[in-house]
This record gives C-alpha cells, sequence and structure tokens, in this order.
C-alpha cells in the first residue's frame, strides 16, 4: 500500500476478465476488463455546496464548482472503470466476445436460453461432447456457474470465461448452466442474487417445461455449483437461501471468494476492507449493516450459521498473493468445524482469478485438476 495525494492505492486484488452485458430493448453498455486490479480510491470525500448569490456571475461560478465537486473520482481501477462522487460510471475497455457453439479445442458444445424475456436474464448451457453426439444412459452432474466481477461486470459470453467454461466441463464431465445475470450499478443488488436464484431453481427444477439438454443428459440429483470472486460470493448467497428451501447440493465449489467486513481481520491489510466497503456500497447501497451485511461478510455477528450449509462438501480455493486470502481461509475454517466437509486449496505464487488471465500456466493447470477432482469424489 502507498500514500500518493491523499489516496490509498490498494494493488494485488484481481477481480474478472473482460465482459460483456446483453441487455433488454436492445441496449448495449460498455464493460471492462478487470483482471489484476490496482485500485485508486480517496476514503472520504466530502459534499460541496455553495449558497446563491444575487450576483449572477457568482451564482455560475457556484454552479459549476458543484457540478466539478460531483465529477470527481470516488474509486478508479486504471484502464477498467471509474466510478465518480455522483454515483456514474465508466467502463473503460471493451471486452471480447464468443457466441455459444462448437469449441473446437474441447469438444463442448454451448448454446444460451433466455430464462426471462422481460429483462434479458439467461443462461449459457454447455455439454460435453460425449453425449451431445451419442447419447447414454449415464447422465452428468449438473454445475451451475457464478462469474465473478464485483457485481459490477460480467457476462457468460465473455471470451475468457467462456473458455474456462468450456475446459471444465470438458474436464469434469458435467452439464454446465453459466448464469448471465444483471448488474450494479444499473441493477443494484439484490438484483444479481434474485438472477441467479432463478438460474438455479430452473437448473435444478423437476418439470415438462426444463430444457432437453438437462432433462436429457443432466443427473439434478447430482448438483453442484461453482463461482470465481463475486461469483464464488453468490455461491455462498445460494447456500444460505437453499437452506430454507433446498434444493440440496452435493457439491459447492468457491473459486476466491469476495468476502469482506467494515473492519480489518488480523492478518489484513486496513486498507482491504476500506477498498471493498466502498464497492460493496455502490454495488448494494441498501444493505442493512453495509458492509458488515452477512452477504458480503458470512463471518458478521447475526449472520446464518455456517455450520448446516445444504451441500455434502465443499471446495474453497484461495491465491497466495491475493489479499483476500486471509478472509477466504477464516470463512474456510468455520465452515469445515460443521456439518459440510470443507476441503482447501492454495495456489502459491498466484493472485486473484488468476487462472482466468493465464488459462494455461501450471498453476491454473493445477487449479483445475484439483476443481475436476473434487468433482469426481463422489
Amino acid at each position: 500500500m502507498a500514500i500518493r495525494s491523499g489516496a490509498t492505492v490498494c494493488s494485488g486484488w484481481a477481480a474478472s476478465p473482460p465482459c460483456r452485458r446483453r441487455l433488454p430493448l436492445n441496449r448495449t453498455r460498455r464493460l471492462h476488463q478487470l483482471q489484476y486490479l490496482s485500485a485508486t480510491f480517496s476514503p472520504q470525500m466530502q459534499g460541496m455546496t455553495c449558497a446563491p448569490h444575487k450576483n449572477g456571475a457568482l451564482q455560475a461560478a457556484a454552479a459549476a464548482t458543484e457540478a466539478e465537486a460531483e465529477d470527481e473520482v470516488l474509486l478508479e481501477s486504471p484502464s477498467h472503470f471509474r466510478i465518480y462522487k455522483s454515483g456514474r460510471m465508466d467502463r473503460l475497455n471493451e471486452p471480447t466476445v464468443t457466441p455459444a457453439g462448437l469449441d473446437a479445442a474441447t469438444g463442448v458444445t454451448s448454446r444460451d436460453v433466455v430464462l426471462d424475456a422481460a429483462t434479458g436474464v439467461s443462461v449459457r448451457l454447455y455439454l460435453p461432447s460425449r453425449l451431445e453426439e451419442k447419447p447414454s444412459t449415464a447422465k452428468l452432474p449438473v454445475l451451475v456457474y457464478f462469474l465473478g466481477g464485483a457485481f459490477l461486470i460480467g457476462s457468460a459470453d465473455d471470451a475468457a470465461y467462456h473458455g474456462y467454461v468450456n475446459a471444465l466441463a470438458a474436464a469434469a464431465g458435467v452439464l454446465v448452466v453459466s448464469a448471465d445475470y444483471r448488474l450494479a450499478p444499473e441493477h443494484p443488488l439484490p438484483v444479481a442474487y434474485e438472477d441467479c436464484w432463478a438460474a438455479l431453481q430452473w437448473a435444478a427444477a423437476f418439470s415438462s417445461t426444463q430444457d432437453e439438454w438437462i432433462s436429457e443428459h443432466g443427473d439434478t440429483a447430482r448438483l453442484f455449483m461453482a463461482g470465481d470472486s463475486a461469483g464464488a460470493n453468490i455461491v455462498h448467497e445460494m447456500l444460505v437461501r437453499a437452506a430454507e428451501v433446498g434444493p440440496r447440493m452435493e457439491g459447492a465449489i468457491l473459486l476466491h471468494p469476495w468476502f469482506s467486513g467494515s473492519e480489518a481481520i488480523e492478518g489484513e491489510l486496513p486498507a482491504v476492507p476500506v477498498f471493498n466497503g466502498m464497492i460493496w456500497s455502490y454495488t448494494c447501497p441498501g444493505a442493512v449493516g453495509g458492509a458488515d451485511d452477512p452477504r458480503i461478510n458470512p463471518l458478521a455477528p447475526g449472520a446464518p450459521s455456517l455450520e448446516r450449509l445444504p451441500c455434502e462438501r465443499m471446495l474453497v480455493c484461495a491465491a497466495e498473493k491475493d489479499v483476500l486470502a486471509t478472509r477466504i481461509r477464516a470463512y474456510h475454517e468455520t465452515v469445515a468445524a460443521g456439518a459440510c466437509r470443507a476441503a482447501w486449496f492454495e495456489s502459491e505464487g498466484e493472485d486473484h482469478d488468476f487462472f482466468l488471465g493465464k488459462p494455461d500456466c501450471d498453476s491454473a493447470k493445477q487449479l483445475l485438476d484439483r476443481v475436476v477432482a473434487f468433482i469426481a469424489e463422489g
């Protein structure tokens, strides 16, 4: 951490790769690449107001000063996004988008399914080649994937996510349902949670209207969830909701989950919860308790118990250089003390969500192998 001109620079926190959103009514918006986050922010931004004055010139000057204050940068990830004091956000990079279809490298076929025509919420399904080409009586586990991006970015058709899920579906032999949820600030939380809950319920449903790929090739009795960063945060929230009404999951995979709190915990840099708290307040302005809302801080006093989450087993993954690693480990230790069997995997020498930016490196391959082995454990 370094201090420059009154602003705190928090580096080393990586969020998600380039992403795009498809919005209803043919609206589009630019999204950015957030791979290795170097965020610059001012912890406190004081409001600027000017009293009216009879002199028109002074009134104009006061209005201009107030407008300039509203245009001050509150939070910035250089070359990625910029959030202003007024609440406006600039998404600075154009992502790479990949259409659904056959992936020659893995033999996985994908296609998009709209769940709600009114909102445009959809999922992208991934089917390994051996079942798509030749029907079999042996059905595949169903894995619902939630992508990351601090709830501000993300899309199932982003090239990095599309490539990762293709590789996961092929290596693990699972039918993947990748949820494409609406983003903040246009759609503040809990919209993303609601969209992902709808996707999970749809994937797990036993009904005649269920998608033919799932009904013919998927074994919803072997249901998994996985996600990275904010997507892993969503996995946790889905488990909390499912504890009340189902479904019960065979396994949950949390890749570098985004958790925070109002205060730093032992071993955590003080700047980390400050930065994460600002992001959380921007994405979820109505959160009760601020950064100690149980959805972002599952270890907060009064948060739902982690001892009886509705999954038989869990895999929690962290990266050694990730500033979130300390809090992720605390989450794992708490879950492991309960009824859910919780395994731990840490990637040495790596940072947050590294496997999306460099999927062919040895560490990324080792992480994928661990995820595949977890699913196969049965």
